[in-house]
């Protein structure tokens, strides 16, 4: 038996101090929860940094942040509103705003539209060819609500809407496409599989009875083993991308704190407390904070 994981919307923080009216909808795009925008924030870095764009473009990293802050947020409205009967049964986040009445659809879709508004104006600060692949984002992203009641892997699937921020980044400074960027995205993808199976074994005996599928029941006992393959690929996939713009030994060196902190994660891991599994889903921020230096050391190298 998991132990019961804390709801997924909890007034504290500077939610708190917002006005009555304005809280449920700061809930409702997880600005309580910024672990979700630092998440799909560092594959932007990523391809922003190993492209060499630290320098000439660091403007980008603050556009690109504020970006990845408002589509996420309005990435899980959309969720909540395609999620919400479901939400409803799942302990976690049955008080979600959406779920539990306090947003009514109607009002949902409409902050939904106006978070979008603050994405295109991000969006209109990049070159026309990173404008044109975060456009193409949107069919995964409008996707993925729908997985989890297709296949035993929606985590594959968020993760290749939560890595292409590493197509933008990398499109934003303007070098052609290598091999770096696809064992780049590849990396990402494998991470964010990992992590978010790990996040999903909160709800995996809520999710057993409502019927919603995950990578976390679908690798069951062999959860641990399962989580350290995906890390296990994302590192392989990352030492590709530096190797491929810079074929040194020494670039191995700047990812070995990221693969100290993704093996900790692996071994001190108890699936069957809800709370560690957050804890550690959380610790991911701090992950990709590693991956982004090896990425600016060796993107950055003359």
């Amino acid at each position: 038996m998991t132990t019961a994981p804390p709801p997924d919307s909890q007034m504290r923080g500077l939610v708190a101090l917002l006005p009555a009216m304005a809280r449920p909808y700061a809930l409702l795009a997880r600005f309580d929860r910024p672990i979700g925008w630092w998440l799909l924030y560092w594959p932007c870095a990523f391809g922003l940094a190993l492209a060499g764009g630290a320098a000439s473009h660091w403007p980008l990293f603050l556009w690109l942040l504020l970006g990845a802050i408002v589509m996420r947020g309005a990435g899980c409205v959309y969720n909540d509103i395609v999620d919400r009967d479901l939400d409803a049964q799942v302990a976690r986040t049955a008080s979600r705003p959406v779920a539990s009445g306090a947003v009514t659809v109607r009002n949902a879709w409409l902050w939904t539209i106006l978070l979008a508004l603050a994405g295109l104006l991000v969006l209109l600060q990049l070159p026309l060819r990173a404008q044109l692949i975060s456009l193409l984002s949107l069919i995964p992203v409008a996707a993925y609500p729908f997985m989890k009641r297709l296949t035993w892997w929606p985590q594959a699937w968020l993760g290749l809407v939560f890595s292409w921020g590493a197509l933008v980044g990398w499109a934003a400074v303007g070098p052609p496409p290598a091999l770096a960027l696809p064992l780049l995205y590849a990396g990402c993808i494998a991470w964010v599989i990992g992590y978010d199976t790990i996040y999903a074994l909160q709800d995996i005996e809520d999710d057993a009875l409502v019927g919603v599928k995950s990578s976390a029941r679908a690798m069951g006992r062999h959860v641990k083993a399962g989580v350290g393959l995906c890390y296990s690929l994302a590192l392989a996939g990352w030492a590709g991308a530096l190797w491929s713009v810079r074929p040194d030994p020494l670039v191995f060196v700047a990812l070995v704190p990221a693969a100290l902190h993704l093996t900790g994660q692996v071994v001190t891991l108890d699936p069957a407390r809800g709370e560690d599994a957050l804890a550690k889903f959380r610790s991911n921020r701090f992950a990709g904070l590693l991956v982004f230096a090896a990425m600016l050391v060796v993107g950055g190298a003359p």
